[in-house]
């Protein structure tokens, strides 16, 4: 069990139908709620830098990519957030956790709890 690691999440958005510009402002939005909640640690946009394989970029950052570390005992809560917020939307999400990674994906409410179930027994294992 992790006593005192963070967990790195990345989130991308999958909104086909949003053009660029709505897309970073639904970004910027979700990151801004990811700040004000206490169970996260740190919050941000990702840097181009780190640009996955056929990624935008706009500004410095990537379009729909937002990184969020939350301590063990913060998880569950964060992802419920995230759940609720983002729940129906297609999205990437990646859990980084003691060098290990996990890459999921989801396009429905069902999917988007399948793959929470999974990071959380991914986090424990590790």
């Amino acid at each position: 069990m992790i006593a005192q690691s963070n967990i790195k999440l990345t989130i991308a958005l999958q909104e086909p139908d949003l053009d660029a510009e709505q897309l970073e402002r639904r970004t910027r939005i979700l990151l801004q709620d990811f700040k004000e909640l206490d169970e996260v640690e740190q919050a941000s946009l990702v840097q181009t830098s780190e640009t996955p394989q056929g990624s935008k970029a706009f500004g410095g950052f990537l379009i729909g990519m937002l990184q969020a570390e939350v301590n063990i005992e913060n998880l569950q809560k964060f992802l419920g957030f995230v759940g609720d917020r983002l729940g129906g939307k297609a999205i990437e999400l990646e859990v980084e956790v003691n060098g290990r990674k996990l890459k999921l994906t989801a396009s429905s409410q069902e999917e988007l709890l399948a793959a929470m179930g999974a990071a959380e027994k991914f986090v424990q294992l590790a």
